[in-house]
């Protein structure tokens, strides 16, 4: 089964501080310790407590957490170089093996996700996923793009050509399985079969392991993927890109790679779903006696006419001037909020302008000024 990811099992978003993980990680031990679990519920109560632990150690930690944001679980795994996953897949060698090996036979090699199957007497593993970040603009959003990212990736030594023995020798057959990569357990009535312990189901003993992979017979590098990102994509959504993540083992089939998504924060925009909205900043002239006024949207400027004694805070609406989703018929809309900038650094003349206008405005009476107006007489409903 594979990891949960840890923000979700500290129950924190994405951006929480120090204080807010440390927090929610001793809630979660307080609640799940197993001095404090017992019964029915203890084993479940302590596979929650190493959960929370295991998260609180990696977000914890600034360089993990970064490297985690980055790749995700593939990024802090010690086994797979700075990238997630491993030749076990299904969260571990151990346990995998036993799982795989026990129930193998009983569900027919039953297939998938990390897990281990049989295939000419050895236990073979499907590749973990990947998971990549990539920060796009939220024009490029909109608007689709192609782009290339880099990645670690496994390919065949050059030196052992994929062998995993020093040039000159040879692997060895496993002298405990016999070639076979299982053993065979009898525990009562029962006989286990299991991943061999010596040879860890290859069924072949490297006596004198290649230097350059360490008897792996690949090496890590870097490859470049072609990543075309739809129209329409939003925050944190992911594309998949089948068979690019870890390389299975013993001929097992990879796993694939996912590319989350981030949109930079805009300078104008701020979106919502489909929607876009922006504030356009106007003077009190304008706002007194109306007129056009330019508004960006991400096609280039349009024009709004505001009536007079437009008020701050009241929004227009631009129908069709947002975006439009990946599974969406029509684009979104464009709210523009207006807010009345008061000007500020007046000279003296300018101050006796807008006394003398404050003078004719309230010679005028209440209606030049209805919202004050309705407020003041609420003032007076409330203290009688």
């Amino acid at each position: 089964m594979a990891k949960r990811d840890y923000y979700e099992v500290l129950g924190i978003a994405k951006n929480a501080n120090e204080d807010e993980i440390k927090k929610a990680y001793r809630k979660m031990a307080m609640k799940h310790h197993p001095d404090r679990n017992q019964g029915e519920d203890a084993k479940a109560a302590e596979e929650k407590f190493k959960e929370a632990k295991e998260a609180y150690e990696m977000l914890s930690d600034a360089q993990k957490r970064q490297a985690y944001d980055q790749f995700g679980h593939a990024g802090v795994d010690p086994n797979a170089g700075g990238f997630r996953g491993g030749p076990e897949g299904f969260g571990g060698g151990g346990f995998a093996e036993a799982f795989g090996d026990i129930f193998g036979d009983i569900f027919s090699q039953g297939g998938g996700g990390g897990g281990g199957q049989r295939r000419g007497g050895q236990q073979v593993y499907r590749g973990a996923d990947l998971s990549y970040a990539m920060e796009i603009t939220l024009e490029e959003a909109a608007l689709g793009k192609e782009a290339q990212i880099r990645i670690p990736s496994w390919e065949e030594c050059d030196t052992c050509h994929g062998s995993g023995a020093k040039p000159g020798t040879s692997a060895k057959t496993c002298t405990t399985c016999h070639g076979s990569g299982t053993v065979h357990l009898r525990q009562g009535f029962f006989s286990i079969q299991q991943t061999c312990p010596h040879c860890h189901g290859t069924g072949k003993i490297i006596p004198e392991p290649c230097v350059t992979c360490s008897g792996q017979g690949k090496v890590k590098k870097q490859k470049t993927l072609e990543v075309k990102i739809p129209a329409g994509i939003n925050e944190g959504q992911r594309i998949a890109m089948r068979g690019q993540g870890e390389p299975g083992t013993q001929g097992g089939p990879a796993g694939d790679l996912y590319v989350e998504i981030r949109i930079k924060q805009h300078d104008i925009f701020e979106r919502d779903g489909d929607d876009l909205h922006c504030t356009v900043p106007i003077s009190v002239i304008t706002a007194a006696l109306g007129g056009s006024v330019s508004v960006p949207t991400l096609g280039g400027e349009a024009e709004i006419e505001l009536p007079e004694g437009t008020q701050h805070g009241k929004t227009f609406r631009l129908r069709g001037k947002g975006i439009k989703g990946i599974r969406s018929n029509y684009p979104g809309d464009l709210y523009c909020h207006i807010q009345i900038e008061i000007p500020i650094k007046l000279s003296e003349h300018q101050r006796k302008l807008f006394k003398e206008l404050d003078e004719s405005l309230k010679k005028g009476g209440d209606k030049h000024s209805p919202t004050a107006k309705s407020w003041t007489d609420r003032m007076k409903d409330l203290f009688k």
